[in-house]
C-alpha cells in the first residue's frame, strides 16, 4: 500500500487571542486525523472559521501545530519545509505567487529556477502547461493586465510547474465567470489523470467539489464532522433526490407515488417534481409507479443541493 500523501493524528492548533483587558484560547483546530492516498482529490470544506485555512498552513509548514502529528507527502512539514516546497503547489484565489510587473513568461522563468528545473524539464513542463491551460497568447503579457480567468490560469501552470505530488486549491475559481470555472475544472481533472496528482480543494462553490472530488472532508468548528462521499453526505441527513417528469398531456398532481413526495408542478401539471428518499427506494420504481398513472416524455433526477446538505449537517450540530 502506498503511503499516503496526507496524514495526520489528533491534530490540533490553538491561538491566543485579546478580548478585552482578558486573553482567552480560541482553538482553531482540533483532534483531526485524516489519511488521504496519492492520486486522490480530496474536497476540505466548512464554513468561515471552521479551521481550513489553519490546517492548510500547517500541511505546508508555515504553522506549527499545538499538538498532534502531521506528515505531507512523508515529511514533517516544519522541520523539512525546503524539502517539501519541492512536492507541493498551492493556488490561492485570491492571492498571487506571479510577479505583478513581469509577463507571465519571466515568473514561469524564475520559478523553475527556484525549483532547479533543468533547462529542458522546464520547456517541457512549460510547453505542456501552456498548451492545455491556453496561455500562449498570454505569456508576453504583464500579470497586472491579465482579467482574473486568464491570471487564474497562469497561477494554476505556476503552482503545477514543478510537477507537485499534492496540490491544494485554496477558493481557485472565485469571481471566475462559467466558462472560466469550466475550463479550469476540465484541467484539473486531466492533470490527475495524467500525472496522478493529489488534489486537496478548499472552497465555497459546491460546483468545484461536485466536479472535481471523490471524497470529501467536512469541518465544524475545528472538528472533522464527515469524512467520506459526497452521496454519504446527503445520506446523513436524510436529503432526498427529485425526479422531474415531463408528461404527455395535462394531469393533476401526481400525490399518490408511494415513497414519494409531490414538491411542485408546472404547465397545468404537463411537468411535476416528486422527491424520494434514495434508501427507500429507486429512480426506477418511482418512474414505473409515474407511468402507470401517465406517459412520461422526458425525465431528469436532480441530486440533493449540496450547499442545503451541509447546512443541515451543521443545523444537527447546532
Amino acid at each position: 500500500m502506498s503511503a499516503p500523501i496526507i496524514e495526520t493524528h489528533e491534530l490540533g492548533r490553538d491561538f491566543r487571542v485579546r478580548d478585552g483587558v482578558r486573553r482567552r484560547t480560541v482553538v482553531a483546530v482540533d483532534r483531526l486525523s485524516v489519511r488521504v492516498a496519492p492520486g486522490e482529490a480530496v474536497g476540505y470544506i466548512g464554513a468561515n472559521g471552521a479551521g481550513k485555512s489553519t490546517t492548510i498552513k500547517m500541511l505546508a509548514g508555515i504553522l506549527v501545530p499545538t499538538r498532534g502529528s502531521i506528515t505531507t507527502c512523508g515529511l514533517r512539514p516544519v522541520q523539512d519545509r525546503r524539502r517539501l516546497a519541492r512536492q507541493i503547489g498551492v493556488v490561492f484565489g485570491q492571492r498571487s505567487q506571479l510577479w505583478w510587473d513581469l509577463p507571465v513568461r519571466d515568473s514561469f522563468r524564475i520559478l523553475a529556477a527556484i525549483h532547479s528545473l533543468s533547462p529542458v524539464a522546464e520547456r517541457e513542463r512549460t510547453d505542456e502547461l501552456v498548451e492545455r491551460l491556453e496561455l500562449q497568447e498570454l505569456l508576453g503579457t504583464p500579470v497586472r493586465q491579465l482579467s482574473l480567468g486568464q491570471r487564474m490560469r497562469a497561477e494554476v501552470a505556476a503552482a503545477l510547474l514543478h510537477s507537485p505530488r499534492l496540490v491544494v486549491l485554496d477558493e481557485p475559481t472565485i469571481g471566475l465567470d462559467v466558462l472560466s470555472k469550466q475550463r479550469l475544472r476540465e484541467f484539473l481533472v486531466a492533470e490527475r489523470r495524467t500525472h496522478g496528482t493529489t488534489l486537496l480543494l478548499t472552497t465555497h462553490d459546491m460546483g468545484d467539489v461536485e466536479r472535481l472530488c471523490d471524497r470529501i472532508l467536512l469541518v465544524d468548528r475545528g472538528s472533522l464532522v464527515y469524512d467520506g462521499t459526497l452521496a454519504g453526505l446527503s445520506r446523513t441527513v436524510g436529503a432526498q433526490r427529485i425526479m422531474v417528469v415531463d408528461l404527455a398531456s395535462p394531469a393533476g398532481d401526481l400525490v399518490d407515488v408511494p415513497q414519494t413526495r409531490h414538491v411542485g408542478s408546472e404547465g397545468s401539471g404537463m411537468r411535476q417534481r416528486l422527491a424520494f428518499d434514495p434508501e427507500a427506494t429507486t429512480a426506477a420504481r418511482v418512474l414505473a409507479a409515474v407511468s402507470e398513472r401517465a406517459e412520461v416524455l422526458d425525465l431528469a433526477v436532480e441530486e440533493p443541493d449540496v450547499e442545503d446538505v451541509v447546512r443541515r449537517v451543521y443545523a444537527s450540530r447546532r
